[in-house]
C-alpha cells in the first residue's frame, strides 16, 4: 500500500481492511482530522487521500515574498503540478505574502507571516496569515471601475481572484487575516 503524499488508495476489502482503516482514523484523529488544522488524512467515501503540506514562518520583510514563492514552486513541482499551476501559484503567493508583510504586519518584524501549502490530489491550497488589524474586503476599491483605473489599490486582490480557482479572506480569532486560496490542475 503506497501512502506517499499525493497518492490515493482504496481501503482493503473485508473486516481486516476495515479494522485497519478505522484504527488509523481512530488512533490519529486528533492530529489528522482536527478541523482547525489542515487535514493530513481525508476520509472521502471510503477513499483515503494522502496529502502533503509545508508550513513556513517568515519575518515581515519584503525578502520573504521571494522566499515563499521559491518554496511554493519547489513544493508544487515535487507534488506533480505543471507549469500552469506553478505560474498561478507563484503570482498568488507573491501578492498575498507581500500584502501580509506590507498591509497586514506593516513591516513589523516582531510579527510573522505564516504560509501553509497543501497538495491533495489535483488541488494546491495556500493559506497566508498575517498578524495585523485585519481589513474589510468591501473597503478596497474595485480596480476595474473607471473611477479607479489609475489607483494602484486593489489590483492584487483582482490578480489573486483571476489566477486562483478559489480565494477567501477570513479574519482570524486571535487577530490578523488569513487568505485561503485553491488552484486545481
Amino acid at each position: 500500500m503506497d501512502l506517499s503524499p499525493g497518492n490515493s488508495i482504496l481501503p482493503l476489502r473485508g473486516p481486516a481492511g476495515s479494522t485497519f482503516i478505522f484504527y488509523i482514523v481512530y488512533r490519529f484523529k486528533t492530529p489528522c482530522l482536527d478541523r482547525s488544522l489542515l487535514k493530513s488524512l481525508t476520509l472521502l467515501y471510503s477513499l483515503f487521500i494522502v496529502s502533503n503540506n509545508l508550513e513556513l514562518i517568515l519575518p515581515s520583510r519584503i525578502e520573504s515574498v521571494d522566499e515563499a514563492a521559491i518554496k511554493a514552486e519547489v513544493f508544487a513541482r515535487e507534488n506533480g503540478f505543471g507549469d500552469d499551476v506553478v505560474s498561478a501559484v507563484d503570482l498568488a503567493v507573491r501578492e498575498s505574502v507581500a500584502n501580509a508583510v506590507k498591509h497586514g504586519n506593516k513591516f513589523d518584524e516582531t510579527k510573522v507571516v505564516r504560509v501553509i501549502f497543501e497538495a491533495v490530489s489535483n488541488e494546491f491550497s495556500i493559506h497566508v496569515r498575517d498578524h495585523g488589524a485585519g481589513f474589510s474586503l468591501d473597503s478596497i476599491p474595485d480596480p476595474t471601475d473607471p473611477a479607479n483605473i489609475l489607483n494602484a489599490s486593489g489590483r492584487g486582490i483582482l490578480f489573486m481572484r483571476s489566477f486562483m480557482d478559489e480565494v477567501e479572506w477570513v479574519n482570524h480569532d486571535e487577530g490578523g487575516t488569513i487568505v485561503k486560496m485553491i488552484k486545481r490542475s
